[in-house]
């Protein structure tokens, strides 16, 4: 004992001589009041400077939240020093608060607000509004401040609700931030941090490498037990194979044990550097689906809005540009070519078993059939559909998402009936690989619907099955398109990409698109073994493990789900 004292002793002073040695960076003090993200509040913030930083080379950065924490400008100084962290600018954030009026009412604190929070608001505010601002600022001596725009530069950290901030600005944006410090972590349920360490299970997984630190006396109070939802989050990021380093101790709601590891911290979240930070495989879920090193490719781009995609039964993929009315194919050089110049504003679109495709058309008011030649026949009118499903024997399901919304089966012999009402917003819609179940989305809950397919082609026990997550910033899940594989998972279409699900009703795992969004998806190539994604303006695929099951082959038995 006497002997690993004096070692602990002996480090300890050779640390403070270290400090005492290393060139000194300077703090600088401003204010921001400008922001859009959250208007009416001002803030103060703290830039560290370094001293061996040029004023011409972009530096790395480091991001704080509740200012100025764990003597980080003079861990700073040393870890540089000794080349143990990159030439580093520190911006070290207070939470907004919007001024009263009057000396007589109460300025309104935005901390839990911008930090408990979950979604994308922080991670905007500090890339469009706070760190921009500290680019017009510069040090005491006239050097210019320059920071890197890339993700594997910058690392971002806090404590308690700074905590589960600095990891929810990652999580949003790991393209810009892709190292966080996490000590005493809020991940509980003030306003919805409970639900991270599930996504993060769930999630394909980000290039973040994490740092936690908590203490078995954390509170454990209305929100939840900090100690018990720190050591799930550090369970699930390693379940999901992320770069994850943890310390416990047995300390309080405080910064003491962070204070202590804090040069630690910092020297592991930067090793390798400039190494990128590498994501993990995920779960045996996801692993079941994506195919190592295969990411999403773009198929094309400079559309006004994409949907309908669709797979022919030679695997070639089509898609609609709804808001300029054309069709396009995905050609054998995985180009987009024009297919219709007028299609008629389509939108949903299926192929059925006769190699037609029958298209929702808002133009004509109701269901079209193209042919091979680009010539179309009005199946049936009367509505404005909005996605459909063409079955092995030529019937048709089409959801109308009008007032009240309402599900049509059209027979092979062209006789259109509703035989469902309700739902809030019926959308994508699609049938169990065995074509016994059918599937509608209600966009405007987080829920989708399962129903058992009658011989007659009507539907009975109906029941709100499939029970999706829903970001923060939304009130539904915004559910679109769908699609099953021949294994009978389910892919939806949401606000958060594309969630997968087993039978049971339950998302196993979610998939984002490059861009955030995604209207619906297909899957197509000769092997239809590539998934297709409409997104907004753009179009990507993406190879993968399994294979499509399009409505119009012959039905095919999945397997049981593991329950």
């Amino acid at each position: 004992m006497k002997k690993a004292m004096l070692v602990l002793m002996g480090l300890m002073v050779s640390s403070s001589l270290a400090l005492a040695q290393a060139p000194k960076g300077e703090v600088l003090k401003f204010s921001f009041e400008k922001s859009k993200v959250y208007p009416g509040t001002y803030r103060d913030y703290w830039v560290y400077v370094p001293a061996q930083y040029d004023g011409k080379t972009a530096a790395c950065v480091y991001v704080n939240q509740d200012g100025v924490q764990y003597n980080a400008p003079q861990v700073f100084d040393r870890l540089i020093a000794e080349k143990k962290m990159p030439v580093t600018i520190g911006v070290f954030i207070m939470h907004g608060r919007v001024k009263a009026k009057s000396p007589d009412a109460l300025d309104r604190f935005n901390r839990s607000f911008e930090y408990d929070g979950l979604g994308d608001d922080y991670a905007r505010f500090l890339l469009d509004e706070l760190l921009p601002d500290v680019e017009t600022k510069k040090a005491s001596d006239g050097r210019d401040i320059v920071l890197s725009k890339i993700g594997n530069d910058r690392c971002i950290g806090g404590a308690s609700s700074g905590a589960i901030c600095a990891f929810n600005a990652a999580w949003e944006r790991p393209e810009a931030f892709s190292r966080v410090f996490s000590a005493i972590g809020t991940y509980v349920g003030l306003r919805g941090g409970h639900n991270i360490s599930t996504l993060v299970r769930k999630y394909e997984p980000k290039p973040i490498r994490v740092y936690l630190e908590d203490g078995s006396n954390d509170l454990n109070i209305y929100g939840g037990d900090w100690w018990m939802a720190n050591q799930s989050m550090e369970r699930s990021l390693k379940f999901a194979g992320y770069e994850l380093e943890h310390k416990w101790g047995d300390g309080g709601h405080n910064g003491n044990h962070a204070t202590q590891l804090f040069p630690e911290a910092m020297e592991w979240l930067w090793k390798g550097w400039p190494e990128p930070v590498k994501a993990g495989k995920g779960s045996s879920q996801l692993q079941e689906i994506l195919v190592p090193g295969e990411e999403w490719k773009l198929v094309g781009d400079g559309y006004a809005f994409t949907e309908g995609p669709a797979t022919n039964p030679q695997g070639e993929v089509f898609f609609n540009d709804v808001g300029k009315g054309k069709t396009y194919r995905v050609n054998a050089e995985g180009k987009p070519e024009v297919w219709l110049e007028n299609s008629k504003r389509g939108d949903g679109q299926n192929f059925g078993p006769d190699g037609k495709l029958y298209a929702a058309s808002g133009a004509e008011n109701g269901i079209l059939a193209w042919d091979k030649d680009g010539k179309s026949t009005k199946v049936v009118g009367g509505f404005r559909g909005n996605d459909l499903v063409v079955n092995a024997q030529g019937g048709i399901y089409a959801t109308d998402p009008g007032n009240p919304s309402k599900i049509h089966h059209i027979s092979p012999q062209g006789e259109d009936k509703v035989v469902d009402t309700g739902l809030k917003f019926s959308n994508g819609i699609c049938l169990s690989p065995d074509q016994s179940l059918l599937y509608v989305a209600d966009s405007k809950s987080h829920w989708v619907y399962s129903y058992q397919v009658q011989k007659d082609g009507t539907l009975a026990n109906k029941q709100r099955y499939y029970h999706l997550h829903v970001p923060d910033n939304a009130d539904d899940s915004g559910a679109d398109g769908m699609r099953v594989d021949r294994d009978g998972r389910l892919y939806v279409a949401t606000r958060m990409g594309l969630q997968v699900c087993d039978q049971a009703g339950r998302v196993n795992c979610i998939i984002p698109t490059p861009n955030g969004k995604v209207s619906n998806l297909t899957f197509g190539g000769a092997n239809l073994d590539t998934l297709y994604a409409t997104c907004g303006d753009k179009v990507y695929s993406r190879k993968v493990k399994v294979r499509g099951a399009p409505n119009f082959l012959p039905a095919n038995k999945p397997p049981a789900p593991r329950l």
